[in-house]
């Protein structure tokens, strides 16, 4: 670990949007854990939460009320240097819980902070995808984009996946070891996004 690591505290927040309640087992759960052992290693402590558990209205406010889980979760995404989401795919595309996720985030346009800034400037922001069939690029191209819009930073290659055969029946879960290109990419992304938000934690983007 370099001077600047162990100088320059770092936390990542992972949502697990499976479709799967716990404590079912969840290949989407094994990859972003996986990256976030991978963010460890560069002094990145981490936390996560499968949002299938928790009742997350609909809506593209910060609270919904009536028991809306969304609030506390907010908070631990607004405490975070990294956001990772993590999604299976299904007929295509991200889950419904993903897209929830990207929806609630909305309300983060009209947040500020001090100095006027978008309050999610200065984060950084990365997904992990698993399935067994195509979308991993329409996925993170879709989450990018809606990231890009709220202010957060993407990393170079800020996006691990693997996918099985087409029609197949293996998941991720299956394998007897993570596939060597897998393995590598996940410490791609850990790495670049631990540096990118170590940076924009030192220097920060300006004010306008």
């Amino acid at each position: 670990m370099t001077a600047s690591q162990t100088t320059t505290t770092l936390t990542a927040f992972a949502l697990n949007c499976t479709l799967k309640p716990s404590p079912a087992p969840s290949s989407t759960e094994l990859l972003m854990n996986q990256v976030l052992d991978a963010l460890g290693e560069h002094g990145v402590t981490s936390s996560s939460v499968r949002l299938v558990d928790h009742d997350v209205k609909p809506g593209v406010e910060t609270d919904m009320g009536d028991g809306d889980a969304w609030p506390a979760i907010r908070e631990k995404i607004l405490a975070a240097d990294i956001l990772l989401i993590a999604t299976p795919t299904w007929m295509g595309h991200m889950t419904s819980i993903a897209q929830r996720a990207l929806e609630r985030l909305d309300a983060e346009l009209s947040e500020t902070d001090d100095a006027g800034r978008p309050i999610l400037f200065d984060k950084v922001a990365i997904v992990a995808n698993v399935g067994n069939e195509d979308g991993a690029h329409q996925i993170s191209a879709e989450l990018f984009q809606g990231w890009n819009d709220v202010g957060y930073t993407i990393p170079a290659q800020g996006v691990t996946y693997w996918h099985g055969e087409a029609m197949g029946s293996t998941d991720y879960n299956d394998l007897d070891e993570t596939p060597e290109a897998t393995a590598a990419t996940n410490k791609t992304v850990a790495a670049n996004a631990a540096h990118l938000a170590r940076a924009l934690k030192i220097s920060s983007y300006p004010a306008e």
